[in-house]
């Protein structure tokens, strides 16, 4: 009995650390990407912070490393892989994917993610930043290769598509005053071809 209440006190340690360290290690990623209004030296040493958290959790190990699938195994069971950075003291900024459509006869056309009501707008709104705070390339262009299946769904006469992600900056008050509008920071882009295989990627 007094050696199965120490074996739920271990995993009920354990468990609550994991936590801890997943809620810190967002936290800290935020800080790390200037989305906060905290000064220059909060961030730098969140810099030296962040790739700690991120090695307690197994995010430098391969993919295929045992413990850290066993890790992420259950940290997506238990609900706890993500959804604890609560810190939000300044709206921080967004992510914008723009499709450029080639088509045999040479004409290119520009599209943006299509949405039929507000809600939907927010879930693709939510999927971008997912897919910009996304570390695991593999797994960054898979969901943009999925959302480059619904252009093709819509433009079937389409030759090539290349996918542009980049970062929204949004000017503060005091810049909009002065005349300031909104910019954009090319972040990656991915080239598919008609048979949906990724022919190049860029990054900055």
């Amino acid at each position: 009995m007094l050696r199965q209440q120490r074996v739920l006190l271990a995993w009920f340690v354990l468990h609550f650390v994991l936590i801890i360290t997943i809620s810190c290690r967002d936290i800290v990623w935020l800080v790390a990407h200037k989305l906060t209004i905290l000064p220059a030296p909060f961030r730098a040493a969140a810099q030296e912070v962040e790739p700690i958290a991120a090695k307690v959790l197994g995010d430098k190990l391969s993919t295929s490393n045992p413990f850290r699938r066993a890790l992420l195994t259950y940290l997506h069971i238990a609900g706890i892989d993500r959804g604890y950075g609560y810190f939000a003291p300044n709206v921080p900024a967004g992510y914008k994917i723009v499709f450029e459509l080639h088509y045999p006869d040479g004409r290119v056309e520009y599209e943006l993610p299509a949405v039929n009501s507000g809600a939907a707008g927010l879930r693709v709104a939510t999927l971008l930043d997912e897919i910009g705070r996304t570390r695991y390339d593999p797994l960054r262009e898979y969901i943009i290769k999925t959302l480059a299946a619904s252009i093709w769904r819509k433009h079937p006469g389409v030759k090539t598509v290349r996918a542009v992600f980049g970062l929204l900056n949004l000017p503060t008050p005091a810049e909009f005053e002065r005349g300031k509008r909104e910019s954009y920071d090319f972040l990656y882009a991915y080239d598919f071809s008609r048979a949906e295989e990724p022919a190049k990627v860029e990054n900055p």
